[in-house]
């Protein structure tokens, strides 16, 4: 509890006690770590029986969203955002970013160590990813169920 004075009167604000469900990143390699300890401490506040594998699975989702984002959908300076909205059966995963391109599923190739991350999305949000455009860039989400 902080406790600021206004006047003579004091004015109590209750802290939060759990993650908020958005992060906003900068547009940087080491902003997919920042994303996966994000998407950990907010499953373990807003899904606590989440069984570990289907934690670990939202976890993965948000850090190849994220790692998407960054490599094609930032310019040096820019920001990203993560949203997640979580229980302990399905959680939406978001990634906004200020580029309009839309994301494409490459082929397979054991000479590139790129190209991986819809494959991913793919595997664990079958039918349930996707991309919406908005108005300064887009959204790329995905569902994850817990099975």
């Amino acid at each position: 509890m902080i406790e600021r004075r206004r006047g003579a009167t004091p004015v109590r604000c209750a802290l939060p006690t759990s993650p908020a469900p958005i992060l906003l990143l900068p547009g940087r390699a080491e902003s997919a770590r920042e994303a996966r300890e994000f998407v950990r401490e907010y499953m373990r506040h807003h899904a606590p029986d989440a069984s570990q594998d289907y934690v670990e699975n939202v976890v993965l989702v948000a850090c190849e969203l994220v790692t998407n984002s960054i490599r094609y959908g930032t310019e040096p300076g820019d920001q990203i955002r993560l949203v997640l909205d979580a229980d302990d059966a399905c959680t939406r995963v978001e990634v906004h970013d200020p580029v309009r391109r839309h994301p494409r599923v490459r082929p397979e190739s054991q000479e590139r160590d790129r190209g991986r991350g819809l494959i991913i999305l793919d595997a664990l949000c079958p039918e349930r990813w996707g991309v919406i455009d908005i108005a300064f860039g887009k959204v790329v989400f995905g569902e994850v169920t817990a099975s």
